[in-house]
C-alpha cells in the first residue's frame, strides 16, 4: 500500500486530496498546525484504519515513522485575510516548511507535490497566463507575503530536483472553489454566498471590472492526482479559464441565492491583480486533463455546502492562532 504524507490537511484542499487518496487506496497521513485549518474536514476520515492525522507546524522539524511513497505539501495560509493576518506564519510556511518536506523527501525518497499559485504572476501584464510568464510581483506590498512565499517555494522544489535528483511536481493553483471553504476567508465567493445568506449587500472591490477564472475543487483534485503521477518536473497550471468580472460573478451569486441585497464598491486592495485566467496548454497535452464541471453546477453544490453551515458559522469572523 503507497504512503502519502499531505501537509495542511485540514484545510479545504487538503482535506479534498485525503479523501481522493484514501478513495484510490492510499495510506494517508495528514498534517496540519489548525492555524487555519479545520478538524471538521476530515473528521469522517479518523475512523479509518489507513488514515493518521498528526497536528503539528511543518514549518518546525517534520518526523514522520516508516516509508513515505509520495508528499504534498499544501499547508499554507491561502487567502488574503490570512496572509495579510499572519504574514510571518505565511512565509515560513513556504520556506522553512518546504525546506522540511524537501528534506524528509530525501530521506524517505519520496516524491514531492507542491501547492504553488496563479499568484506567483502577481498583476499580470500578459493575459492568460502560461507556465513561461516569471510574473509582475510586488516583494514588499502586502500581498508579497505570499506570493513571494510560493515563487521561493518553486525556487527551493526545482534547487532540490536539479542539485539532489528528486522527483518534484509543481502545481499552480487558480482560483478553486468548492464545499468546505472557510465562509470568512475573504475570497470573494464565500464572501459573497456569506453576505447574502446574512441578508448583507455583495461587497464588491472596485467597479468589478477585474477577472477571475473559477475552478471547481473536484476538478482541481483530479489535475493534481494526475500531475503527481505523471512524470514531469516542471510548473502545470491547473484552473478553469472560462472567465469572469467580479460584477457579474456577483450577480451570478444574487441569483442563485435568491438574496434582495444588492452589490456595492470598496475601495480596491493594493496590488490586487486586474486579471486572472490560466493557459492549460500543458495541463492538457502532458495530464489529459481540463475541467469538466460548469460553474453553475459547482456553484449550487456549493451554494447547498454553505446553506447547511450553522449560524454560529455563519457569522464567525476569520479568527487565527497566535503563534
Amino acid at each position: 500500500m503507497k504512503r502519502i504524507l499531505i501537509t495542511g490537511g485540514a484545510g479545504f484542499l487538503g482535506s479534498h486530496l485525503c479523501d481522493r487518496f484514501i478513495k484510490e487506496g492510499y495510506h494517508v497521513i495528514a498534517m496540519d498546525n489548525l492555524i487555519t485549518g479545520d478538524l471538521k474536514n476530515i473528521e469522517h476520515l479518523f475512523k479509518l484504519e489507513h488514515f493518521e492525522f498528526y497536528h503539528h507546524d511543518v514549518s518546525k522539524f517534520i518526523h514522520v515513522p516508516g516509508e513515505l511513497d509520495y508528499i504534498l505539501h499544501f499547508a499554507s495560509p491561502a487567502s488574503p485575510i490570512d496572509y495579510l493576518k499572519i504574514p510571518i506564519q505565511t512565509l515560513k510556511v513556504g520556506s522553512l516548511g518546504i525546506h522540511n518536506c524537501l528534506g524528509l523527501a530525501r530521506v524517505k525518497n519520496a516524491r514531492v507535490l507542491i501547492a504553488s499559485t496563479s499568484e506567483v504572476y502577481g498583476d499580470p501584464t500578459v493575459h492568460p497566463q502560461p507556465e513561461e510568464y516569471w510574473g509582475n510581483v510586488n516583494p514588499v506590498g502586502p500581498r508579497g507575503v505570499y506570493d513571494e512565499a510560493k515563487r521561493f517555494q518553486e525556487a527551493m522544489t526545482m534547487a532540490y530536483h536539479t542539485y539532489h535528483g528528486l522527483e518534484t511536481r509543481i502545481v499552480r493553483i487558480f482560483n478553486t472553489y468548492g464545499p468546505r471553504m472557510r465562509l470568512n476567508d475573504g475570497r470573494v465567493l464565500p464572501a459573497f454566498i456569506g453576505q447574502a445568506l446574512r441578508g448583507e449587500d455583495l461587497t464588491m472591490f472596485g467597479d468589478g471590472s477585474q477577472t477571475r477564472a473559477f475552478c471547481f475543487v473536484d476538478d482541481l483534485v483530479e489535475g493534481i492526482y494526475r500531475l503527481l503521477l505523471s512524470d514531469y518536473p516542471h510548473p502545470v497550471n491547473i484552473g478553469n479559464p472560462d472567465e469572469i468580472t467580479i460584477k457579474e460573478f456577483g450577480e451570478e451569486i444574487i441569483k442563485l441565492t435568491g438574496t434582495s441585497q444588492k452589490l456595492i464598491s470598496l475601495p480596491l486592495p493594493t496590488d490586487d491583480p486586474k486579471q486572472r485566467k490560466p493557459d492549460i496548454t500543458k495541463a492538457k497535452s502532458i495530464l489529459g486533463w481540463e475541467p469538466k464541471v460548469s460553474r453553475a453546477e459547482g456553484l449550487k453544490i456549493t451554494y447547498e455546502y454553505f446553506k447547511s453551515l450553522s449560524p454560529e458559522d455563519l457569522h464567525r469572523m476569520a479568527h487565527h492562532k497566535e503563534f
